[in-house]
């Protein structure tokens, strides 16, 4: 597939009185394209989550990237040192599930107001906190394809509180794609088995991976943990998973 010519930039969601930012990234060329929604990592709409969302335009998608933590610390966007580790999931554990699916839905709702994008579903994909808020997003009847990378606590707990994001899996209307690293210590094997059994229970069209030898974060090639098999192969999963939407 011939990548495509992109044009990026950064805009403002407004609701009421929040203004979320979103970095933006679409084909250059005319068209009709699906929407995408991209779901950040604790360390904010960094530069890795920039280039995913670049990368998802490029195959043909408008990709949009809404900064999760804009209520609690606007602009925020970090590296991956332990200070910066500390520092976003304290902000993560400020948000709520609530607001982020009404912030999500609010990337939605703006892509439906683009003219170049299809107004008939919308995929979604998250890393680490956003893996899980992406499993929390795949509930909403616009998204129509989830991919949730090494989401942790999925099982345990939901932002802000209340019953874990997993008891929501009855309401996802679309199909899943789960991603998840053998030695990522953060994500039980217990816990992916649960995952997937309660997909199944629920009829949920899904698939689940599980890359040996991967830790948390394997997709992300700014950090130690990246690992080039695994992404490499995740990569050809979403692009399928995605196909679906044209």
């Amino acid at each position: 597939m011939t990548e495509q010519a992109i044009v990026t930039t950064t805009v403002n969601l407004l609701q009421d009185d929040i203004q979320v930012s979103a970095y933006l990234a679409e084909p250059k060329a005319s068209g009709a394209y699906p929407g995408i929604v991209v779901l950040q990592e604790i360390f904010g709409v960094n530069v890795h989550i920039r280039e995913v969302t670049e990368r998802i335009a490029q195959l043909g998608y408008v990709a949009i990237a809404p900064a999760l933590f804009q209520r609690i610390a606007p602009g925020f966007e970090t590296g991956y040192t332990p200070e910066d580790i500390e520092t976003g999931r304290g902000y993560a554990t400020q948000t709520q599930a609530s607001e982020l699916l009404s912030d999500i839905q609010l990337a939605i709702d703006y892509l439906k107001n683009l003219p170049q994008v299809k107004k008939d579903g919308f995929g979604c994909i998250g890393f680490c906190f956003g893996g899980h808020v992406a499993y929390l997003a795949a509930s909403l009847p616009d998204i129509k394809a989830t991919a949730s990378f090494y989401g942790a606590l999925i099982t345990t707990l939901t932002p802000g509180g209340g019953a874990p994001t997993l008891t929501r899996t009855r309401e996802i209307t679309g199909t899943l794609y789960a991603f998840f690293g053998t030695e990522d210590a953060s994500i039980p094997a217990e816990q992916v088995d649960e995952i997937e059994a309660e997909l199944e229970k629920y009829k949920i069209p899904h698939r689940v991976f599980r890359y040996d030898g991967a830790d948390h974060g394997f997709f992300c090639d700014h950090r130690g943990s990246y690992n080039p098999k695994a992404a490499a192969d995740a990569w050809e999963q979403v692009k399928q998973l995605f196909s679906q939407l044209n």
